[in-house]
């Protein structure tokens, strides 16, 4: 059976003045989550979650039984509106700290940054806790921002009773100040990982844009930094002329796969399989479409005969083409037939007596 609340004449006031403000409060709410879910979207950063809420009466009631002398009116509570920002990087959380400042105007006397404590098992309680005034009304509203595993912790005290005044076996307490600090060293290696991968990808950026390729690893954000140079353009134009065909651009990724199965381990030997096959797979072209009447032709079409040449030059056979043709489109028995009809036709291939 729940307690019986008492509150003394000023807290009825204050706790009347919430029901006549919950709409309003409900509407503010509502807006600021909208508005900052609009802001972290157009600076392009990604949260785990956004929530807000309007503290329930029953809450409200229980903080005023407690404490409500040291409230005048409800204004001077300032987390009955309550907005929460998880994010999944520690550093994160200053940015969406700073969208907030934009967007509001921060109470810094009455905003908390826990971030600061130093105690060692304060982990879960490092959010930054900014009071905001809410614009022609004398209200504040509440909006804290923590990582993902700041959250999941907090979340976990609060279920296992940690911090809640009852008295916690010390080998219980040690447990859980390793755990924290395991969680810590964990977030922040999240971000330092984070920071070299971007730090990788411009630099990966800036070879490929000065053609150094010989000292760019092959992998995802090499091989797609390089497809943004069009590296297969210029075939594809040349195998699009015997039809007066239109190429269509389709997804090239999937070759990434291809050039490393085939033996490719930087970007500079993708462009040397352009430049020494790119009269091969021309050749392939042309005997596959040539006597057709296709005027439209897939973008894939250059670094799939590209591959094709490659491996029936350098002894593949049709073992190796259905290979390739298994990674592009998932293994089928047609892989196989395909793989067999341009092997035997590679003798009609004048590189392939070069």
């Amino acid at each position: 059976m729940a307690k019986e609340i008492q509150l003394d004449p000023h807290c009825e006031a204050i706790l009347q003045e919430y029901r006549d403000k919950l709409p309003w409060m409900e509407e503010v709410a509502r807006k600021t989550y909208d508005t900052l879910k609009t802001t972290l979207a157009a600076a392009g950063l990604l949260v785990a979650a956004l929530e807000y809420r309007v503290k329930s009466e029953e809450s409200l009631a229980g903080k005023l039984e407690l404490k409500g002398g040291k409230y005048k009116s409800l204004a001077d509570i300032t987390d009955i509106i309550g907005l929460r920002v998880i994010t999944f990087y520690i550093d994160d959380v200053d940015k969406v700290a700073s969208a907030v400042e934009r967007l509001f105007e921060i109470d810094w006397d009455n905003s908390v940054d826990k971030r600061k404590a130093h105690e060692i098992d304060s982990f879960g309680y490092l959010s930054l806790h900014y009071i905001c005034k809410i614009p022609d009304s004398g209200f504040r509203m509440e909006i804290q921002m923590r990582t993902v595993l700041q959250h999941a912790w907090a979340n976990m005290n609060h279920d296992t009773g940690y911090k809640s005044g009852v008295e916690v076996p010390k080998r219980y307490l040690r447990n859980l100040s390793r755990l924290a600090g395991m969680l810590e060293l964990v977030d922040d290696e999240f971000s330092k990982i984070r920071a070299e991968l971007t730090d990788y990808r411009r630099r990966v950026r800036a070879l490929v844009a000065s053609g150094n390729l010989d000292d760019v690893p092959l992998d995802g954000d090499s091989f797609r930094s390089f497809l943004d140079l069009d590296p297969f353009g210029q075939l594809n134009k040349r195998i699009a002329s015997v039809n007066q065909a239109e190429i269509h651009n389709v997804p090239l990724m999937p070759y990434l796969a291809v050039f490393k199965g085939i033996g490719c381990k930087t970007l500079g030997e993708v462009a040397d399989i352009i430049k020494e096959y790119s009269e091969g797979a021309y050749q392939i072209a042309t005997y596959q479409i040539g006597l057709t009447d296709l005027d439209i032709l897939a973008s894939s079409i250059g670094p799939q005969d590209l591959c094709i040449a490659y491996i029936l030059k350098n002894g593949g056979g049709s073992a190796g083409i259905k290979l390739m043709f298994d990674s592009l489109n998932g293994p089928s028995e047609s892989n196989e037939m395909m793989a067999k009809l341009l092997l035997e036709q590679s003798s009609d291939f004048p590189f392939m007596n070069q």
